[in-house]
C-alpha cells in the first residue's frame, strides 16, 4: 500500500524539450526540401539520434516520489532512471536547499559526495543512509516529504 506519492513537474525541462522538438522538426522539414546530399542510412541514423535525444529530455520532465511500507522510491518520467531505498536503511531525512550549480537531472556530486535527483527548483530532502551514503531528492513539497519519511522510518 502506498503511503505517499507525489509527482513534481519540471516546467523548464518541458519547455526545453518542446523547443528541441520544434528545432528537430524544422531541421527535418528543411532537409527534405534540399536535394539529397547523403545516403538514406545516414538520414535514418540522424533521425534516430534526434528521437533518442527527445526521449532522454522528456524522461527528465517529471520526478515521482512514492513511499510504501518498505521503500522510498523515486523515478523520472518513464522509469528509466529510478532508485529504490529501503526505509530500514535510512538513518535520517532533512529538508535542504540545493545550490544553483547542483543543476537538475541525475548526478553525482563529489564535494560533499552525494547523489542528486532533481527536475526543478532548489528544494530537496537529503536522506542519509545507515552506510553513510547521502542522496538528495528534489521536491516542491520538502517539508511534507521530510515529515513522511521521518514517520515511515520511525515506525
Amino acid at each position: 500500500m502506498i503511503i505517499y506519492k507525489h509527482t513534481q513537474i519540471g516546467y523548464l525541462m518541458l519547455v526545453v524539450t518542446l523547443a528541441v522538438l520544434v528545432l528537430f522538426a524544422w531541421i527535418q522539414i528543411t532537409a527534405r526540401v534540399e536535394p539529397p546530399s547523403v545516403n538514406s542510412s545516414t538520414n535514418f541514423a540522424v533521425s534516430a539520434i534526434m528521437v533518442l535525444i527527445l526521449f532522454i529530455l522528456a524522461s527528465f520532465t517529471t520526478l515521482t516520489t512514492s513511499i510504501d511500507e518498505n521503500y522510498l522510491q523515486i523515478k523520472f518520467r518513464y522509469g528509466i532512471f529510478a532508485k529504490k531505498f529501503a526505509l530500514s536503511q535510512i538513518a535520517s531525512a532533512q529538508s535542504v536547499k540545493n545550490h544553483w550549480y547542483y543543476g537538475w537531472g541525475v548526478k553525482v556530486w563529489f564535494w560533499p559526495y552525494m547523489w542528486i535527483y532533481n527536475v526543478s527548483g532548489f528544494d530537496a530532502v537529503e536522506i542519509i543512509m545507515r552506510n553513510g551514503k547521502i542522496y538528495r531528492i528534489g521536491t516542491d513539497t520538502p517539508n511534507e516529504l521530510e515529515a513522511i519519511i521521518k514517520k515511515a522510518i520511525n515506525t
